[in-house]
């Protein structure tokens, strides 16, 4: 066996990279998104998820877009996807997930579900009780969320996560000293966890440059002139990196330029520019770069059929798993013998002897029921 450890060539491809996008209500988080995901990989090549009661998609033409009500649905739809990669969702690269804000509703309701069905006895309705307290349920809601999103990412499907954003007050730990920062508008906790996992963070909101005009007027108690603030430009821009640390932005990538005007093509450029930066510190040459990469993601596309295929048939959904026990035990008492005969039959193909071993594939016990019915 050789010694662990090797050298790494950065991925050439941006959405390879999971990618965040926060700002204000209405300054076309969304519209940027999908215009991106269709430069960058087409129509088929993306998923717009309109998480609870966003409502991001209504007024976008033509966005491919799936509404998620609630987690169930959300379990639904990635199950699906990671389940069918190969065949029904072939061009698949990315999914856009809006808005972060309202998926933690939903993480936040499931892990509350999860606490009650396993302690029936300590019941609760609320995130900050559950899993012993002082964090731990949002903990629990963040690990729902991660684990969804890397499901999906071990098939080849990134992340670009949308989010809204607000003004708030930090006290820096050294100096104790206070300032204001625009951040996602979620707990620190929250975006803290999600910020950790991102290599593009840009924040987008209105850079206006104000000027102090006099009124003609003065005041009446110290006679000096009255002046008003006046905006005298305005321009939606997002911002990647701030030396000041009032905008929490964030690139993993040392050369992404500070700040672009809020536009698809600046946006691409961005972390195109950015990527290939680090890539040229390799020596090698684009062609030499570029042909490794075709290497990689045809290695990437066979680890991902064979995770969808295992995902397929080998996988466990310990609820599903009871609810079809419970179906099976009865009708296995009274079945005729040759129905019996069919059920070890299944049992034997997955390598089980009992139908109600933890570790049964839900696709086995599923196969079983039907023999039964």
């Amino acid at each position: 066996m050789g010694k662990f450890g090797k050298k790494k060539d950065v991925d050439l491809n941006p959405l390879h990279y999971n990618i965040c996008l926060i700002g204000l209500s209405g300054t076309g988080k969304t519209t940027i998104a999908k215009e991106m995901c269709e430069k960058l990989c087409g129509e088929d090549g993306y998923i717009h998820f309109d998480i609870g009661r966003e409502d991001g998609a209504d007024a976008i033409q033509g966005i491919v877009t799936e509404k998620i009500e609630d987690w169930a649905k959300l379990v639904e739809v990635t199950d699906d996807i990671i389940e069918n990669k190969e065949t029904d969702y072939s061009s698949l690269q990315c999914i856009i997930w809006d808005t972060f804000d309202e998926l933690i509703g939903l993480a936040e309701k499931e892990a509350i579900r999860l606490w009650n069905k396993k302690n029936p006895d300590k019941k609760s309705d609320t995130i900050n009780a559950i899993y012993g307290g002082f964090g731990k349920g949002q903990d629990k809601a963040m690990e729902l969320i991660l684990d969804r999103i890397w499901e999906l990412k071990k098939v080849g499907i990134s992340a670009f996560i949308i989010g809204h954003l607000k003004r708030t007050d930090i006290t820096d730990p050294v100096t104790n000293e206070t300032y204001s920062q625009l951040t996602a508008d979620t707990t620190q906790r929250y975006f803290n966890a999600i910020r950790n996992k991102m290599h593009f963070i840009g924040v987008a909101y209105i850079d206006r440059d104000i000027v102090k005009e006099k009124t003609g007027k003065k005041n009446v108690v110290t006679h000096k002139d009255i002046e008003i603030n006046k905006v005298v430009s305005e321009a939606r821009v997002i911002s990647f990196r701030d030396d000041t640390y009032s905008i929490d932005s964030k690139s993993r990538f040392s050369d992404i330029v500070d700040k672009i005007p809020f536009d698809c093509d600046a946006f691409i450029k961005a972390m195109q520019d950015a990527i290939e930066a680090e890539r040229a510190k390799s020596g090698k040459t684009l062609e030499e770069s570029q042909k490794e990469q075709a290497e990689k993601d045809r290695a990437a596309e066979e680890a991902a059929k064979e995770y969808s295929d295992a995902q397929r048939t080998r996988k466990v959904d310990a609820e599903r798993n009871d609810e079809l026990i419970s179906i099976i035990k009865p009708k296995f008492l009274k079945t005729t013998a040759e129905n019996k005969a069919a059920v070890k039959g299944v049992m034997s193909e997955y390598g089980f002897e009992k139908f109600t071993d933890p570790d049964i594939p839900t696709v086995a016990l599923e196969k079983i029921v039907q023999i039964l019915s």
